[in-house]
């Protein structure tokens, strides 16, 4: 019967981030594989969760207090304001939120341009839209924009842009001038946006979060996507947003309906105590991943990674291979498991360059194996214990 699935999902094989997970639970290794905590949810939100399933928020809703308070945060951080009643989505998480921005702008045949390495996720709603990925390839080892490689990727089937700061898996964020030459091609190409922001308050050493809908002429052709899963430790929460211009946001509402017709009511009520955090909130947790970050340096630097790029954002590192090394990454997370019990991700998963369109002379795919993506979203005990075993390799 496989002949009568769809040619997409023939296409489709389960995630490797997931599977490495899995393996990690069955052998019990450590999971520095998938960006989830594996530390408690704050206290005050699962009281709120609880209370809300005792007061019998269990149906379908909508909690249009979240629009509200997204509205304001939105003109606090970006500066622009927002219509609460018509220009946000409430979601399925950030990952259902993206799927229906891109199903309400991608026909088939459009062209969508992303940036390499990229998260897996993207890609596939693209296809699933009939749209075509187009990469462009950040430079290694700060993953720079070059832009004329940029705006050589734009042809006159170009519709969306795709832009994930802080990006996974980098944990680059994109500069202020980067910003600035993709808001000029969108605007120029008349092309749209669409943001991943869902770490959005995990940058470090003063590095501040600036949203690529908040650049001249760019809140009317951006549709930003995020969710709590990041900010407050609630991964399987699954309550995301759109915040788009109201033609945008209806769509999206629209296709939600379609898709899954309601988040979580209880964890929308949730939302609302988790999104009045106070901005000590913001900050603990800001400085609580900084110092998990740079534990994770030091000690993968110790047994020779080579870490150019410290992680401005996120909490993924993306560490280059020990110069003395011969294996690739998949051959190098195998010996990690087999060898100390610690579970990571071969960056080649992130890569999807088109390298033969390019010229042989301007690029190199050699550091296509050569990264191991590492997730510090652990408590102190779990990167503890990584320490130790990866201490005795």
């Amino acid at each position: 019967m496989e002949k009568k699935l769809s040619s997409v999902a023939k296409t489709f094989t389960p995630s490797p981030i997931q599977e490495l997970s899995h393996f990690a639970q069955r052998c019990n290794a450590i999971n520095l594989a998938e960006g989830f905590p594996d530390f408690p949810a704050p206290i005050h939100l699962k009281i709120a969760a609880v209370s809300a399933i005792n007061s019998d928020f269990n149906q379908y809703r909508h909690v249009q207090g979240i629009c509200e308070h997204l509205a304001r945060t939105t003109k606090e951080m970006h500066g622009f304001d927002v219509d609460p009643q018509t220009d946000i989505a409430i979601c399925c998480g950030q990952t259902e939120a993206f799927a229906a921005a891109v199903f309400a702008v991608i026909d088939p045949g459009d062209e969508v341009v992303l940036f390499d390495p990229s998260y897996e996720t993207y890609e596939g709603c693209i296809r699933m839209a009939g749209g075509i990925p187009v990469y462009v390839g950040l430079e290694p080892p700060y993953w720079s924009l070059d832009s004329d490689k940029f705006m050589g990727s734009f042809t006159r089937r170009t519709k969306a842009v795709i832009l994930n700061s802080p990006q996974n898996p980098t944990g680059k964020v994109f500069t202020k001038d980067e910003l600035e030459i993709i808001a000029g091609a969108c605007c120029r190409r008349d092309c749209l946006a669409i943001t991943d922001e869902v770490y959005e308050h995990l940058t470090y050493e003063n590095i501040k979060h600036k949203s690529l809908a908040s650049l001249p002429g760019m809140q009317e052709r951006t549709i930003i996507t995020s969710s709590l899963s990041k900010t407050f430790s609630v991964t399987g929460w699954r309550i995301g947003w759109a915040i788009a211009p109201a033609f945008f946001a209806s769509a999206i509402r629209n296709i939600h309906v379609k898709l899954t017709d309601s988040a979580p009511a209880p964890f929308q009520e949730a939302a609302l105590t988790a999104l009045r955090s106070p901005p000590d909130y913001y900050e603990s947790l800001r400085r609580g991943y900084e110092s998990k970050r740079d534990y994770l340096v030091e000690l993968l630097a110790k047994i020779g990674f080579q870490i150019q790029l410290k992680p401005q954002g996120s909490f993924f590192l993306f560490a280059e291979l020990p110069k003395n090394s011969s294996l690739s990454d998949v051959e190098y997370v195998k010996e990690l498991i087999e060898q100390a019990g610690v579970v990571a991700v071969p960056g080649c998963g992130f890569f999807h360059t088109n390298l033969s369109s390019e010229k042989p002379s301007q690029v190199s795919c050699n550091y296509q194996k050569r990264y191991i993506r590492f997730a510090f979203c652990k408590s102190d005990a779990t990167l503890a214990a990584a320490a130790q075993k990866l201490g005795e390799l």
